[in-house]
């Protein structure tokens, strides 16, 4: 007997049209962040609340340059990229007190990712017990949020921690 992992709620995604052009390249508009839903821009990178989360809170922070691996960055990028992560880190404990975090990156469509061609990492919070039944009876994943009230907590204290710097 095999263990199968389901994942259903991914589907929509898998078979939506994309176009040519990289997302990632196209929604760093500054004028359109919050419609973008970007909550953070350092000098090198950005913050981007995922639009197809694996829980809520859901983040994902991309290098403004259009590159597919780590090893495509230079080391002021790398810094860049994971002291954004760290910032992530702190912002998301700090807003949805979770009880674990999980940092991941997908290199290669053969990982799992869905945006090959331009690197981000994911930062997804945690707490016991989060996947429930639903997911696994139901194939259906509960996100008890909606992106609005997540771009406002999180957009507030991305700017607080600004502030503090």
């Amino acid at each position: 007997m095999s263990d199968i992992l389901y994942s259903p709620w991914r589907l929509k995604y898998v078979i939506s049209k994309k176009g040519k052009e990289c997302i990632f390249c196209l929604k760093p508009d500054r004028e359109k962040d919050e419609k973008h839903l970007i909550l953070y821009r350092s000098k090198l990178s950005f913050v981007i609340i995922n639009t197809y989360p694996y829980n809520n809170g859901h983040l994902m922070v991309v290098p403004n340059r259009h590159a597919a691996q780590l090893t495509d960055l230079s080391n002021e990028e790398m810094n860049d990229l994971f002291k954004t992560v760290q910032l992530c880190e702190k912002v998301i404990n700090t807003v949805y007190s979770p009880e674990g975090i999980n940092v991941g990156i997908n290199i290669g469509k053969a990982a799992g990712a869905g945006i090959d061609e331009h690197l981000h990492v994911h930062i997804v919070p945690r707490w016991l017990g989060d996947a429930s039944f639903i997911t696994s009876t139901a194939g259906t994943r509960v996100i008890p949020e909606s992106f609005d009230r997540a771009y406002k907590l999180l957009k507030e204290q991305f700017d607080n921690e600004k502030d503090e710097k």
